[in-house]
């Protein structure tokens, strides 16, 4: 297929046209002509001549390395595929470098002096014995004999010259490799070398020194990624959702408070999720602290603990939430937006937290998603007995006088209107009066 507008097209009559007009076409037919046959042709060399005749084989190199680009940007292990790609180069390179010797043997005579090949009698210990001395040449090893000859001598010096250039080549090719290797590590994992710095800069090193660098090992060592909205930014918003969705979705679905939703309200959530990973014994949040989020356990188990920190008394676990008390405008909550708890991870808690203004502009869009949440916030909160009931009466009293005065002063504002625009049509239809008259008089005048 080919791609066109950016979709793949794979229709069979048109990636024929298209590949007939093209300017691989010919190139390729010449790379398949059977040229060998070429050497039945008397006169013509049988064995030495084949190598030779087949040369427009190589015209398929643009080909290969086309092939070998899209497959580089395809793969999921692009390092290793450049690293195979780089042995596969060297291993040709020291086989045709080992032809070449052999030719040179050959033209010169096996055996005639120690540099050239041997006159083995099997082909395959001439090639063994071929591909060994050109390996010994391009990896620049040496303990290769001293030429004899002026051949010989120009043939060592350019395979000397060859191997100090294939040199810098790998060099600069594995560095590349390592390179992207640190390059793909940083965009996913933050760095712990700039905060040891600022702790030993400080003199503040020592145990919180060893939290830091246990944190940042449990997150490459389990593949947490807190760096995924900066990842994700530079795709479209609707990419962005489908990639969320298919990594976080299946976990936000086992939230208790998110079953039976619509899917579009979780999808909106997945785009508004910040994955947190908290540390043994470090605190989510504490009792009294102003919420501004609400957590969604991923992995792992938080404890609530009493005042003094130790005592537990409950353990969350995967797929619990908490916070949301303190996000969602609950009439009669004795506790306003402060926490009502502490909240404790045991060991390392992976988390999704929600800032209370995303919460919002989600619900507002979800009248019934918003409705099953505060009632759910509602129950919680009478079984904890932080409700107080008889303020929630004189809210929900007031919420609906002030419903009603509002509906008064519509009502009044629209009748307001009514009379204005009387008023203007009543102004508009005396001033057209006024004018006709002026035109009668000014008529009668002349």
């Amino acid at each position: 297929g080919f791609l066109e507008d950016g979709i793949l097209v794979q229709d069979t009559s048109r990636t024929r046209r298209r590949y007939l007009g093209s300017w691989t076409f010919p190139w390729d037919v010449m790379a398949v002509l059977p040229t060998e046959l070429l050497c039945l042709l008397p006169g013509v060399p049988r064995v030495p001549g084949v190598p030779a005749a087949r040369a427009n084989r190589c015209l398929r190199v643009p080909r290969l390395f086309e092939a070998f680009d899209q497959c580089e940007t395809r793969t999921g292990w692009p390092n290793a595929f450049r690293v195979a790609k780089l042995m596969l180069y060297l291993l040709l390179g020291i086989h045709w470098h080992g032809c070449l010797y052999f030719a040179l043997s050959a033209h010169l005579g096996l055996g005639v002096d120690p540099w050239v090949c041997p006159g083995f009698t099997r082909p395959l210990r001439r090639y063994l014995h071929s591909f060994y001395f050109s390996t010994l040449v391009l990896a620049t090893v040496g303990d290769t004999p001293a030429p004899q000859r002026e051949e010989e001598s120009l043939f060592a010096i350019a395979g000397f010259l060859l191997a100090v250039l294939g040199f810098a080549t790998i060099t600069g090719n594995i560095s590349a490799v390592i390179v992207n290797l640190s390059a793909a590590d940083a965009a996913f994992y933050p760095d712990a070398g700039p905060v040891l710095r600022y702790l030993r800069a400080r003199g503040a090193g020592g145990r919180l020194a060893g939290r830091v660098v246990r944190w940042h090992q449990h997150l490459r060592a389990q593949r947490k990624l807190p760096a995924e909205r900066e990842v994700l930014r530079p795709l479209p918003r609707g990419l962005r959702a489908e990639v969320a969705a298919s990594v976080h979705l299946e976990a936000l679905r086992r939230v208790g408070l998110f079953r039976g939703w619509e899917h579009g309200v979780l999808r909106l959530l997945v785009l508004r999720l910040r994955p947190q990973v908290f540390g043994p014994g470090e605190f989510v949040c504490r009792r009294g602290d102003v919420g501004r989020e609400m957590y969604f356990i991923r992995e792992g188990r938080l404890a609530v603990v009493a005042e003094d920190g130790v005592t537990r008394l409950a353990v969350l676990g995967e797929g619990l939430y908490f916070g949301e008390i303190s996000l969602i405008n609950i009439k009669g909550n004795t506790a306003g937006n402060r926490r009502t708890a502490n909240i404790l991870s045991i060991g390392y808690s992976d988390l999704f937290c929600l800032g209370k203004e995303d919460l919002a502009e989600v619900l507002a869009e979800f009248p019934s998603a918003r409705a099953a949440m505060e009632a759910k916030g509602r129950e919680l909160l009478l079984r904890m007995g932080q409700l107080d009931t008889a303020a929630e009466a004189a809210a929900v009293a007031a919420e609906a006088e002030a419903e009603r005065r509002l509906r008064g002063l519509e009502v009044a504002l629209e009748g307001l209107q009514t009379r204005a625009a009387r008023l203007l049509a009543q102004l508009e239809a005396s001033a057209l009066r006024s004018a006709l008259r002026v035109q009668r008089l000014e008529g009668r005048l002349r």
